[in-house]
């Protein structure tokens, strides 16, 4: 059956955003949280995002009350007992997800199809926690969810081709462009993307150019909309570093290795942009100061 109602779980950044597109794309959400007050905060989120669009004439108000009336907020995982997709989008790390869904796998009927918005960790390390590792994907969403163009969908070993060619289907209807890809770490972006600001770092340490310059060449010379550290500090240096060692930990390649500097200014809490410091100093958020790091 194609998909009809979907279920977020988690109403942060990404799960609102998630949340959001749904339900602009017509389709019934439910979005958990695990306080009352998350919950509150998630939808007033979705609901400021939803009047700028109107404001800035991208949406009707007619459009918009619809958007949202299809949203609704919870506390209780019970709510997903007749969603035909449940999205997880919560703390990035496996314990954590492993533990919801043995819950979901106990509440849900067997049609459910579960997916993770996951970066970095194994589908299939979720997938065999539950009784349904056949129906059972990633779904890797990039923020802002309700302006990138791309969703990976990620296979397992395990996954049923119908199922599959369904969560496909739905990240078209989403209005994403869906790419397949397998349960490898990093998938395609971070595959690709990782390692690149890696050695950027490396590259910094080594004294091949400056925070600057390297970012300046890479914009201007690989028409890159953002160079490598003003991306590393938009991401969050805490992020690549968690993501970096998940997968040196797969592969145990060089490449995949956190450079010394990195691990350094995430100790020293400089995680990026939201820490207020990181590579660029953000104490004028609208002319940040390149660090002298090396």
């Amino acid at each position: 059956m194609p998909i009809a109602k979907v279920g977020v779980v988690g109403c942060g950044l990404m799960g609102a955003g998630i949340a959001q597109t749904a339900a602009q794309s017509g389709f019934p959400v439910v979005v958990r949280e695990v306080t009352p007050q998350l919950v509150e905060k998630g939808l007033k989120g979705i609901e400021k995002n939803l009047d700028r669009l109107v404001e800035k004439g991208v949406m009707t108000e007619a459009d918009r009350d619809a958007a949202r009336g299809r949203l609704r907020g919870t506390t209780s995982l019970e709510d997903f007992r007749d969603a035909d997709l449940i999205i997880e989008a919560i703390i990035e790390q496996l314990p954590a997800k492993r533990e919801l869904y043995t819950a979901l796998d106990g509440i849900c009927p067997k049609s459910t199809i579960f997916a993770s918005n996951t970066s970095s960790l194994s589908i299939t390390e979720m997938a065999v926690t539950t009784a349904r590792p056949d129906r059972f994907v990633g779904l890797h969403f990039f923020n802002p969810v309700p302006v990138m163009k791309l969703v990976e969908v990620i296979r397992t070993i395990a996954t049923d081709a119908a199922v599959y060619e369904e969560v496909l289907a739905f990240g078209q209807k989403l209005g994403k462009t869906a790419v397949r890809t397998t349960d490898r770490t990093g998938f395609i972006v971070n595959r690709i993307l990782v390692p690149y600001m890696l050695d950027c770092i490396r590259a910094l340490e080594e004294g091949v150019a400056s925070i600057e310059d390297i970012d300046n060449s890479m914009k201007l010379g690989c028409g890159y909309p953002m160079g490598p550290f003003t991306l590393l500090d938009f991401v969050g240096l805490d992020t690549t570093y968690y993501i970096a060692n998940v997968m040196f930990d797969e592969f145990k390649e060089k490449r995949f290795a956190p450079p010394a500097l990195l691990k350094r200014m995430v100790l020293s809490g400089w995680n990026g942009r939201k820490a207020g410091k990181g590579f660029y100093d953000y104490a004028d958020p609208k002319n940040p100061k390149a660090m002298k790091l090396v």
